[in-house]
């Protein structure tokens, strides 16, 4: 996946889950941050960040604030690239090597899933999460309570008693990882869920990402620790 031309800045400060201000070339500007999470280990004042530009004239900020420099290494913090990732890596076998559709955005029953994946004798159901949070050589999701990745959890549930193969991949949007873990002291819900979900046969899996300032490429997969 590739941005194309990027801007470096200097984060300033967060105004609100989704506007931050941000130097570029010595001017404070308003940004636009692709990710509601908390992101306090990543978003600190003075941190070198990189940026895309869009000139659509109803916008109200032109900036779109993707990846931040954080540990010696950069991550990227947009929220839609998980899927755009996954999307690519799926496409090129990289997920399941007897592949023969991909559909994206997925409605069953009361959770729309993130792909309908098509092989060649099973049906499997995918959400995807972005995963931004490493502490302690460990990668944990979330970083904020997601009652929404509940919801999807416990559909994915259902679709495996009803026949469906499911899964549950995190995009872990950096290097560094041993292994991914729920983050139970944020969200012990989600946590309880993960587990349930693994017992009842929902595949839980998880890739780290090889990160530069415009590109992002899925890599080497990580163990899910419960």
């Amino acid at each position: 996946m590739d941005y194309g031309k990027v801007e470096t800045g200097y984060f300033q400060k967060r105004l609100n889950r989704f506007s931050a201000i941000v130097t570029i070339q010595g001017e404070d500007t308003l940004c636009h941050v692709k990710n509601t999470g908390r992101l306090g280990e990543l978003l600190r004042e003075g941190a070198e960040v990189y940026l895309r530009y869009s000139d659509d004239p109803a916008r109200k900020t032109h900036w779109d604030l993707i990846s931040v420099r954080s540990g010696g290494q950069i991550v990227n913090i947009d929220s839609q690239a998980p899927n755009r990732v996954f999307g690519e890596f799926v496409a090129k076998g990289g997920f399941r090597d007897d592949l023969c559709e991909i559909r994206p955005e997925f409605s069953y029953g009361d959770s729309r899933f993130d792909f309908r994946l098509t092989c060649a004798r099973t049906v499997q159901l995918v959400e995807v999460k972005g995963v931004t949070l490493l502490r302690d050589g460990c990668a944990w999701f979330p970083d904020a309570p997601t009652l929404r990745g509940v919801k999807h959890l416990h559909g994915l549930m259902r679709a495996v008693e009803e026949g469906y193969e499911a899964a549950a991949v995190f995009v872990i949007a950096m290097k560094g990882a041993r292994a991914l873990r729920p983050n139970d002291e944020t969200q012990p819900a989600f946590g309880q869920a993960l587990r349930e979900a693994a017992r009842a046969g929902v595949r839980l899996c998880a890739w780290d990402c090889r990160v530069t300032e415009h590109t992002l490429d899925m890599d080497m997969p990580v163990p899910v620790e419960l």
